[in-house]
């Protein structure tokens, strides 16, 4: 008559544990599902009933109540249908109470009574994982990602229930354990020419600034982005398996092979700002801002985006978390990604004044598109030409990505001992004890503040530009005009200007 199972439901990138109660009563027939569920759960009714009569089970014909039990926010996703078919068949007396106590059940219901994954398989099972977890085979090298104490993975309903009523041996399924791999990223040696930006890329790395570039087509700016990531130190241990329960919660294909390269996002510019950050209007996911947590997000022509998508962006990327609230729920997911993005200076995307074919006007609507707050986030503005025909076709090529990624990983390492977070993140208050700056770096910036050059947002982000030069040339706690100079200097402005003749 009634059964208590557990199971587990998505919210953002996290899995919350629930109960699924079944109650099999004396009324009407009928089948109803409560506990704030979504339309997935609610089509649960004929996934359930038809997997229960391929397996060779009677359907109740009385009145079937499913309560999704578990705080007070919407319960989305498929995958509670294993646990409302062992729920049934508990209150009608097929399967043991004492069987299915010990077990958490994590699948979605074929018609055929098969089990299937459904999306976020690692963070669901990591909700349940001190129980033996039983999913669909197929799920099992995902779900080895949550590290649970026993997992129990089976092909069918019919397989299940010869295990819990039968004491059948669970099947033998060879599951592989979860490790780290290195994944190949293209080379910084592959570019050509382009020393500021190759320094800007190396200050963005070490300092984890964000980064705007502004050139023509062809200058290397998607090439440069594309070389960000083996800059990089290489994930820990916890970060990579964090990226890879993001990726599962947003129902990407994961396997028991995880990546320890930063991830690299590089949304297209039609992309909807539910999308870029997250959210949704039933199940909430993650959007590309978590799958590019501890990684890098590109914007490649980023005056192709919505304003309004862009915009989103200002918030998250000064908390490091975005926060998603709906009428049912608030969802936190994470958020801490550099951020580069490349835009071209105008329409036509030439840069001389000369080639370009647009008006001043023009130019400036274009470049308009880009909020002033949104554009003061970008510690680092350069703007890029052309490499020269000798530089593309001679010369020696460039450092590659492993010896600037040493210099990059001594500056995380000083930084983090010295204030337990990389450059980029100081606290304001904590700048005059970190980045003390001379006297006459000091007066420099005062006056740059009173031509109204610089925003106080700007200000503190030019010191931390600026600690991290000190710290990649090895000068002491104390930061003179050289490093301030050089921070300004890369916040270069992008509006255009009429040219005076």
């Amino acid at each position: 008559m009634y059964a208590a199972i557990r199971s587990a439901t998505l919210f953002g990138t996290h899995g919350t544990p629930i109960t699924v109660e079944a109650h099999v009563g004396k009324g009407l027939p009928g089948f109803t599902v409560v506990g704030l569920p979504d339309e997935g759960c609610r089509e649960s009714r004929d996934r359930v009933r038809a997997a229960l009569l391929s397996s060779g089970f009677e359907w109740p014909l009385r009145r079937i109540t499913i309560n999704l039990a578990g705080g007070g926010e919407r319960k989305g996703g498929a995958g509670m249908d294993l646990a409302i078919a062992v729920g049934l068949l508990v209150a009608e007396g097929i399967v043991p109470v004492e069987a299915a106590e010990r077990c958490a059940f994590i699948a979605e219901l074929g018609l055929d009574g098969s089990l299937r994954p459904t999306a976020g398989m690692a963070p669901l099972v990591d909700a349940v994982s001190e129980f033996e977890v039983v999913v669909a085979a197929s799920a099992a090298a995902e779900s080895m990602l949550a590290r649970p104490s026993r997992l129990r993975p089976v092909t069918s309903l019919l397989e299940l229930v010869e295990v819990l009523v039968d004491g059948t041996p669970w099947p033998n399924v060879a599951v592989p354990s979860a490790h780290v791999v290195v994944d190949a990223i293209a080379d910084m040696a592959d570019v050509r020419g382009q020393s500021n930006a190759r320094l800007a890329l190396e200050v963005a790395a070490s300092g984890f600034h964000h980064m705007l570039m502004m050139g023509p087509p062809g200058a290397g700016k998607s090439m440069l982005a594309r070389r960000l990531p083996g800059l990089l130190p290489r994930l820990t241990e916890d970060e990579a398996f964090t990226c890879a329960m993001v990726r599962s919660a947003a129902g990407m294909q994961v396997s028991s092979a995880i990546a320890s390269s930063p991830p690299f996002r590089s949304p297209h510019h039609n992309i909807s700002m539910a999308a870029m950050v997250g959210g949704g209007s039933g199940h909430i996911r993650p959007g590309e801002l978590s799958l590019a947590s501890n990684g890098v997000l590109f914007l490649d022509e980023m005056g192709e985006f919505p304003p309004t998508v862009l915009d989103s962006l200002r918030q998250p990327l000064e908390e490091g978390v975005v926060n998603i609230s709906r009428a049912h729920s608030s969802v936190t997911m994470p958020a801490r990604c550099l951020l580069v993005a490349a835009t071209n200076p105008c329409p036509c995307g030439e840069t001389s004044p000369l080639g370009c074919m647009c008006a001043i006007s023009i130019r400036q609507r274009y470049v308009r598109r880009f909020s002033g707050p949104l554009i003061d986030r970008f510690d680092i503005r350069i703007k890029l030409v052309k490499p020269s025909t000798a530089e593309l076709t001679g010369g020696s090529a460039g450092e590659s990505s492993s010896v600037i990624a040493e210099r990059v990983a001594r500056v995380h390492r000083l930084s983090i001992e010295r204030q337990g977070c990389l450059n980029s993140a100081i606290p304001a208050d904590l700048l005059d004890d970190v980045a003390p700056l001379s006297r006459d770096a000091m007066s420099w910036l005062r006056g740059k503040l009173d031509e109204g050059r610089l925003s106080g947002r700007g200000y503190h982000r030019v010191r931390r530009v600026a600690r991290t030069l000190a710290d990649m040339n090895g000068a002491e706690i104390v930061v003179n005009t050289e490093w301030v100079e050089a921070a300004f200097g890369m916040r270069v402005s992008i509006t255009p200007t009429v040219e005076r003749h």
